[in-house]
């Protein structure tokens, strides 16, 4: 198994999950850009499931040498890598705060699941799942350069499911709405519409199992986001949202 964005709260809780279903793997890959963070969580997954784990060093923000992952192979691929940034007017013209919200969560992200996908398309098997977000159906003032890139995903997404459906790999795009994690720490969101990690790792791994395509992190999202997305732009752009 591929984790990218290992650190993750709901990355962590999909791992636990597909363990204590009893799956193991040859080699849990583990990406992180803190090593150190995710020593503990190899250790812990080791000791709880004797399920091996190797830490793969890749930071999204930079330049990194793709022949050191050349090794590493799968049938499944789970990808929470997220960079919130400062979506406030603050972060808006905020360059290196933009590069890195597009970085994290679209440029540099694809080109490392491309090199996946590429092994996943020659062997003719395997499951990548993907996390997008609400935040890429509209862009909202309050977070559009994050949910730009977030749309950007998501259509990456689409696109990859319907190359590689005829080489027999499933590709799935998450979408969560507001979530109880460490990304989301600092923001005070309303607990009827936010998800724990657990929770959402369990609706993750059902929807995996049924091979769905796209599915929503509590279908109460489902419904918010149909509204949003249909509501006349010459009255949404008048909107604060």
């Amino acid at each position: 198994m591929i984790v990218i964005g290992s650190n993750s709260d709901v990355a962590i809780a999909f791992v636990e999950k597909v363990l204590k279903e009893g799956k193991r793997f040859p080699m849990v890959y583990l990406f992180t850009s803190n090593i150190e963070k995710t020593k503990k969580l190899a250790n812990h997954f080791y000791a709880k499931y004797e399920q091996k784990c190797e830490i793969v060093h890749f930071d999204l923000t930079k330049e990194n040498d793709y022949s050191l992952i050349s090794h590493i192979d799968s049938e499944l691929l789970f990808c929470a890598a997220g960079y919130l940034g400062k979506n406030s007017e603050e972060g808006l013209y905020d360059d290196w705060n933009t590069k890195q919200i597009v970085e994290v969560n679209y440029s540099k992200l694809i080109v490392l699941i491309n090199h996946f996908a590429q092994k996943f398309e020659a062997k003719g098997s395997g499951t990548i799942i993907g996390l997008s977000s609400v935040a890429g159906e509209r862009g909202r003032q309050s977070n559009f350069i994050y949910g730009s890139a977030k749309a950007g995903f998501t259509a990456y997404l689409a696109g990859l499911r319907n190359y590689l459906f005829h080489k027999k790999v499933h590709v799935m795009t998450v979408i969560p709405g507001f979530m109880d994690t460490q990304m989301t720490a600092d923001i005070e969101t309303p607990k009827p519409l936010t998800a724990q990690p657990d929770q959402a790792a369990n609706i993750i791994y059902k929807a995996y199992v049924k091979k769905k395509n796209v599915v929503y992190v509590t279908f109460l999202w489902w419904g918010i986001m149909m509204i949003i997305r249909n509501v006349p732009e010459f009255i949404f752009k008048k909107m604060k949202m």
